[in-house]
């Protein structure tokens, strides 16, 4: 019996989906035209609100509009910081390895 109560009101989770940019651009124009709301648009598409929601977001840091937060040039440009950073820091770590194996040797 409690098997069955813990799945009462539990929602079940999605499969993970991706859609185009194009699409997305799609979604946010009928968004953005005021037609309909954010929800209808969603419901209409089975989409979750939460990700139409984002997507008008960043297409609106993209244009300009907004300043909260990173357009997604900049949001790549971060990325490839942080990997080349990453990548720096582990050169590094292997430079003093290899420099303390050496003082060694020659010891």
């Amino acid at each position: 019996m409690s098997i069955i109560m813990e799945n009462v009101g539990k929602k079940r989770s999605r499969p993970r989906r991706s859609f185009t940019s194009e699409f997305k651009a799609e979604i946010v124009e009928l968004c953005q035209r005021g037609d309909r709301t954010v929800r209808q648009v969603s419901q209409d598409f089975d989409l979750t609100e939460t990700a139409v929601r984002e997507w008008v977001r960043q297409a609106d840091l993209d244009a300009g509009t907004r300043s909260d937060g990173l357009s997604s040039d900049e949001k790549a440009e971060l990325a490839a910081l942080r990997r080349e950073n990453r990548r720096l820091r582990e050169d590094v770590d292997i430079l003093k390895r290899a420099t303390a194996f050496f003082a060694k040797e020659t010891r």
